[in-house]
């Protein structure tokens, strides 16, 4: 079977269909750095759990669900580019 893809079709590889491997990187970074902080501050194994779970789920399905089909990493470059940037101006038609 031969299918036709338009050429203004993004294709991006993904890690099991749901998030690109750019993101994945990304929340796996993430999960290690939490890691490492949760593991400095607390000592109950259940604590840890439960601050894992509440750190990283919401940051999971925010990279998964994204704005508006974007990925986590071009949003997060988006802010960094306005920050450094902020003379962007409105313009508002009168």
């Amino acid at each position: 079977m031969n299918f036709i893809i338009p050429k203004n079709y993004k294709f991006r590889p993904k890690l099991l269909g749901l998030i690109d491997y750019q993101t994945a990187v990304l929340d796996v970074v993430w999960a290690g750095i939490l890691y490492g902080f949760i593991n400095l501050f607390f000592i109950s194994p259940l604590i840890k759990i439960y601050f894992f779970i509440g750190l990283f789920v919401p940051f999971l399905l925010f990279s998964i669900l994204g704005i508006h089909n974007e990925n986590i990493v071009s949003v997060l470059i988006y802010i960094s580019k306005y920050y450094i940037n902020q003379k962007i101006y409105l313009f508002r038609k009168k």
